[in-house]
């Protein structure tokens, strides 16, 4: 297992491109307040479907065509350029637990994936696919179901879990019991988790930060021979089928109740992020989806 830190540099990088000057801190908030209210799968279950129908009327208005995938309701959407051939995956969840509004999770990751979708749609660089799943708090049974009868190529996925809690101060960072490297104590920075077979993307992402400029660090975290099936907290979130099934896919994270004592909680709210660094998660994934073209 091997941990590296991007420092942010608090300037604009030497890759510019329009789409990522767009990015708006102020839309990526109003997100995360248009969904703030629980709504788990069975005990929400009209709030869940009305966000799901938010969530479709959004990318839809962007340009996307949106479906819904499967028993569960996975809203996914292709973008307005070429749709053949395989895709860049941008995924998040839409499920709460029954009594948080959800803010950080997991309207933070939903947040980043619409913002993202927009200013590449805005540039004809929205050759993506935006997969927003039901049910990640019941087992994973709605990123399970997507991967399980998944009909498009995915060359990769970039999974957001809980993005948008930022602490400053020593000691905000706890570590993952069973990590056997310790990570840093300071809950700053934005993680990326990746296995075996998505170090390499891993890698492109790490340099795609270093040109892109942002004032938020990234901390990546690589694990290799399957060590993170021995360390549960690796395996948390909806990467986790992608990885089952030999897909490529990152991990983004704030480290979730590591750093955020709003956790599953009726605290977690709109109020407690940071939506300049929100802004900052958005570029670094706009960054790498441009820096492959």
């Amino acid at each position: 297992m091997k941990i590296s830190r991007v420092e942010g540099s608090g300037t604009v990088g030497g890759f510019q491109h329009p789409a990522l000057r767009e990015i708006s801190a102020e839309r990526l908030r109003r997100t995360v307040e248009s969904l703030a209210y629980p709504r788990h799968f069975i005990a929400n279950r009209r709030a869940n479907r009305e966000a799901r129908d938010w969530i479709y009327e959004e990318l839809r208005s962007l340009g996307y065509s949106p479906t819904l995938q499967g028993e569960f309701d996975n809203v996914i959407a292709t973008g307005p350029a070429d749709n053949r051939g395989s895709k860049i995956l941008l995924g998040a969840h839409y499920d709460t637990v029954p009594t948080t509004p959800g803010a950080d999770d997991n309207n933070s990751a939903i947040a980043v994936c619409l913002e993202a979708a927009r200013v590449l749609a805005q540039h004809d660089q929205a050759n993506v696919c935006i997969a927003v799943f039901n049910r990640e708090e019941d087992g994973l049974l709605g990123s399970r179901e997507f991967v399980r009868d998944l009909r498009q190529p995915v060359t990769e996925a970039q999974i957001f879990e809980m993005v948008g809690y930022f602490d400053p101060r020593p000691g905000s960072q706890s570590n993952p019991m069973n990590l056997p490297i310790p990570i840093p104590s300071t809950g700053d920075f934005i993680g990326i988790v990746s296995n075996q077979g998505s170090n390499a993307i891993a890698d492109e992402i790490k340099r795609a930060v270093e040109r892109v400029g942002t004032a938020t660090p990234l901390v990546s975290l690589k694990a290799f021979l399957g060590i993170e099936r021995y360390v549960g907290d690796l395996l948390r979130s909806d990467h986790a089928p992608f990885w089952e099934a030999g897909i490529p896919a990152i991990m983004w994270t704030d480290t979730s109740n590591f750093r955020n004592p709003n956790y599953h909680l009726p605290t977690d709210t709109p109020d407690t992020l940071d939506y300049d660094a929100l802004a900052d998660v958005t570029r670094m994934v706009v960054g790498h989806i441009l820096m492959k073209k």
